[in-house]
């Protein structure tokens, strides 16, 4: 296997910030890796049999079944999306494969004013497993620079999809991900959502279609929103067969930002089982987060249910730590770390250990 040579494709400073984004550019920890640069694909490789990773232009050229997958979740759904892409990736883990390593994709903005528009397809065939770890970036030169990803998910009968996308954008940067997932018999998608870092605006409301019977999904989404951020980010589950199941859980603090968590769990089907749970932790007066959630269903034989919460952090709680040596900031951390418990993200330990010490990270780097 020949070794990335990144200070060439993409510099010691803008690696760091790949980084920070959960990319491993030693790949020692993934099985396949995909990197873009603003239009560019810097690399794409698979590092294990059983998986198809490349540009969605390079799938749909290649590919014979590819272009009845690529916009048929948003046209299934009725929804309009964006054709004026460029670049984003296709990855297909096949059928009966067990991929333990996590699949690794980066896109990247590196230049100023940069609108980037990418279409990714996910295909995980019928009894295959895999994890995916996504990172969203920018450099520091990618001044009020732009990202829309639109995302499709397949995930065949009896198969099972663990996604987690980190976002690290920085200040002036907004974001507009779209992304539909359907999930077959038997069949999981998780998606996990962390965005720790500042940012000037990110919209996205994700919509898992439970198309099997006793398919689940699940989205979890730590939040910390800074000041002069707005986040508005939600997530959305459609029940189309019995003995389906789902649940949404967010935890979001704000430092000064505005943080609106949308929930939507509509059951078009009976026998369905589901939950969806916010909790906020509000820091600063100069923040603010608004939690909507929204329950629909015609039937009976349904059991949805949700559950919100906003709070402070206490004076008492600050002065319990401070009288253990402590300053105020470093109490305030550990509190709010406490609060952005990784265990509600459904990872593995080695992935939790690196979203962990990307959190203690930025903490530290906020007070």
């Amino acid at each position: 296997m020949v070794k990335i040579d990144t200070d060439k494709i993409l510099g010691k400073d803008d690696m760091a910030k790949a980084a920070s984004s959960g990319m491993d550019f030693t790949e020692k920890t993934r099985s396949a890796s995909f990197l873009q640069k603003d239009n560019d694909v810097l690399f794409s490789r698979s590092l294990q049999c059983g998986i198809e990773i490349m540009r969605i232009e390079e799938a749909l050229e290649k590919k014979k079944n590819m272009r009845k997958y690529y916009g048929k979740a948003f046209k299934a759904l009725n929804k309009e999306y964006p054709q004026n892409t460029n670049g984003g990736y296709f990855i297909r883990v096949k059928k009966g494969h067990t991929v333990e390593l996590p699949i690794q994709a980066c896109l990247f903005l590196k230049k100023q004013g940069f609108k980037q528009k990418v279409h990714n397809v996910i295909i995980v065939e019928a009894g295959a497993k895999a994890y995916i770890i996504t990172g969203c970036a920018a450099s520091r030169a990618a001044e009020e620079s732009f990202h829309l990803g639109i995302s499709e998910f397949y995930v065949q009968k009896g198969g099972y999809l663990n996604f987690t996308m980190i976002h690290s954008w920085k200040k002036d940067i907004s974001a507009r991900p779209m992304s539909i997932a359907f999930v077959d018999e038997n069949a999981s998608f998780i998606s996990n959502y962390v965005c720790l870092k500042p940012v000037k605006e990110i919209v996205m409301y994700p919509t898992a279609v439970l198309q099997g019977e006793h398919a689940r999904a699940s989205f979890n989404s730590l939040i910390l929103s800074h000041p002069k951020t707005l986040q508005d980010i939600g997530a959305r589950v459609i029940f189309q067969k019995e003995n389906t199941q789902a649940e949404i859980i967010s935890r979001a603090v704000s430092l000064g930002g505005k943080v609106v968590a949308r929930g939507d769990l509509k059951a078009v089907a009976k026998n369905v089982k589901a939950h969806l749970e916010c909790r906020g932790l509000v820091v600063s007066e100069r923040g603010a987060i608004h939690a909507i959630p929204e329950l629909e269903t015609v039937f009976r034989d349904v059991d949805l249910s949700h559950e919100a919460a906003i709070g402070k952090i206490s004076k008492e709680e600050i002065e319990y730590l401070s009288s253990r040596g402590m300053t105020a900031e470093e109490a305030q951390s550990i509190i709010i770390r406490g609060f952005m418990d990784v265990n509600i993200l459904a990872l593995p330990e080695a992935l939790k250990k690196e979203i962990k010490e990307l959190e203690e990270k930025t903490l530290k780097g906020s007070f």
